[in-house]
């Protein structure tokens, strides 16, 4: 019962994207690259689509990874000035603790069109439009996924001592049923009836949204 397998996969040989991801309500964002930028927000904190701003984050994607290094070395030499400490939420372990940087939301969105014009890349903006996608194209997948979550939840309920529950289950369909929400796609249709029934009346504050500390 393992939250890794709670999204789908998009990494591809050679594409590579930039990332832009503010965080919400706070003038800080991230910036970086990564082969698939939905597990790179996951690492980054389970329920990226409450900590970052999808409507003003965005995805500048490259055919080969050279040219997203050349473009997240650019972003770091002109904004060098303006880096700051990570949220303390980011884990270390994710690697997820430099390229953090206050105060530069409207200058390198700026700059991420010019170099999308200058070079001919493709723009993602904002983000939650191309997770939107995504999360599409992987909803023929989620009943029976859901389905099998639920079986495995109800099984440690009934089978494990409560001391020994992790409710690692919970959380991972917890976070992908509210991830879909978030992005504005109705669940209910997507998932078998016992599924949404548990969604509706689960308890959120046992295993939804942390409480965020910066």
């Amino acid at each position: 019962m393992n939250d890794e397998v709670a999204y789908p996969r998009f990494a591809s040989r050679g594409r590579t994207f930039v990332y832009v991801l503010p965080c919400r309500n706070e003038d800080i964002l991230k910036v970086g690259f990564s082969r698939d930028p939905l597990e790179r927000m996951r690492t980054l904190h389970p329920r990226f689509f409450e900590f970052f701003d999808l409507e003003r984050a965005l995805l500048i994607e490259t055919d080969h990874l050279r040219d997203a290094r050349r473009i997240e070395r650019l972003f770091i030499t002109r904004f060098v000035d303006y880096q700051a400490p990570a949220p303390l939420v980011v884990p270390r372990a994710a690697a997820g603790y430099t390229e953090w940087y206050r105060g530069i939301y409207p200058m390198v969105t700026e700059l991420a069109r010019g170099e999308c014009e200058q070079s001919a890349l493709t723009l993602h903006a904002p983000l939650s439009t191309w997770l939107r996608e995504r999360f599409g194209e992987w909803s023929d997948r989620l009943f029976d996924w859901s389905a099998r979550m639920l079986e495995m939840i109800e099984y440690e309920r009934f089978n494990v001592p409560l001391e020994e529950n992790t409710q690692r289950g919970e959380r991972a369909l917890s976070h992908v049923l509210d991830a879909y929400t978030a992005l504005g796609v109705d669940v209910q249709p997507l998932v078998p009836r016992a599924v949404w029934s548990w969604y509706q009346s689960r308890d959120a504050l046992a295993f939804g949204a942390p409480v965020l500390k910066r």
